[in-house]
């Protein structure tokens, strides 16, 4: 009997060929789409009602009420093994040879006999209908996906990561680690579980770490950070750590999520998730193995970081190959 994967393989190849027939004969889309807002079709009294049911204590009237519906979910996800460790990947819809890769390679929940990893994946709403019914595909076979009604772009990156989290402290509470961190990004998870978190020792409670940064709003509005200063008008950003990949106790993430209730939304999320913390009092520690910058290879570099970026789904395979077949070899 055939397997799952090379099933889908199959039903893949069946789809894009159709799906580059239809994006060969739409029209162009502008690579910026911005929703910011609660989309137009949701009324007042939905918004009211999905805000105030999600999490009962909040009493004040949201800013930004994250009334967003899941188009796909794993609610069941937590329920009969409590993991140590949720790890959130940002993705976009045509990056299935790199969602396949992690599966393949470190975001294999499987890879640890003695511990429960959860490995999810973190999409807006395509449009374009052909890649979102490929997503639900893909969802069908792979169940480690998850979609909220916005639409999926760059600056919508916040309410990707937001979803996230809203989605550990409704669906998995009791989880004792997360991890965000984005499709293009090798992980070391020997590094990250034992050296990092140690599931031996007691869980940290309001803990969050990654490669911190100090800096200011970019005010050049050719660059791909570009702040306004009417959304943003201090000179100075609270430390945030790079969100290429950081790390924090399930705890942060419904605090996270609960703040940005009521905290004005900005589309670089790394800094946004930096202004919750700021509000929360909790400020993120410094570990410099959260490497966010290309890093050129080297087994015993690797060997030594928690996080690389830039990396190929032809790379994620080769790196984890070496770093699992060559584990009898010194540095």
């Amino acid at each position: 009997m055939p397997s799952k994967v090379s099933c889908f393989y199959v039903l893949t190849v069946v789809c894009w060929a159709s799906a580059l027939w239809y994006l060969s004969i739409s029209r162009s889309m502008s690579s910026y789409v911005s929703q910011l807002s609660v989309p137009a079709h949701k009324t007042a009294k939905a918004l009211k009602s999905n805000a105030t049911t999600t999490f009962s204590n909040i009493r004040t009237r949201p800013l930004n009420p994250h009334a967003f519906d899941f188009i796909i979910n794993e609610p069941k996800k937590c329920e009969t093994n409590v993991p140590f460790l949720v790890i959130l990947i940002t993705t976009t819809h045509k990056e299935f040879d790199a969602r396949q890769a992690i599966r393949e390679t470190w975001g294999d929940e499987s890879t640890f006999s003695d511990l429960r990893i959860i490995t999810l994946f973190l999409l807006g709403r395509s449009t374009d209908a052909v890649l979102n019914q490929m997503v639900e595909q893909e969802s069908e076979i792979f169940h480690d996906i998850v979609v909220e009604d916005f639409i999926d772009s760059y600056h919508n990156l916040t309410l990707k990561t937001l979803m996230g989290m809203r989605w550990v402290a409704t669906f998995c509470n009791q989880a004792k680690y997360v991890m965000k961190t984005d499709s293009d990004i090798f992980v070391n998870m020997d590094n990250l579980v034992y050296k990092l978190l140690k599931p031996a020792t007691k869980p940290r409670r309001r803990y969050f770490t990654g490669y911190v940064i100090n800096g200011g709003p970019i005010r050049d509005m050719r660059s791909k950070w570009y702040m306004p200063r009417d959304l943003y008008p201090e000179s100075k950003y609270p430390p945030f750590c790079s969100g290429t990949g950081y790390v924090f106790s399930a705890d942060v993430a419904e605090l996270i999520y609960k703040t940005s209730l009521h905290t004005r939304l900005l589309h670089l999320e790394d800094v946004y998730v930096g202004v919750c913390l700021r509000k929360l009092g909790i400020h993120p520690y410094q570990n410099s193995g959260f490497n966010h910058w290309k890093m050129a290879y080297s087994l015993c570099r690797y060997r030594r970081v928690i996080t690389v970026h830039q990396i190929s789904p032809e790379e994620m395979h080769r790196i984890w190959n070496d770093m699992t077949s060559k584990k009898h070899l010194k540095c």
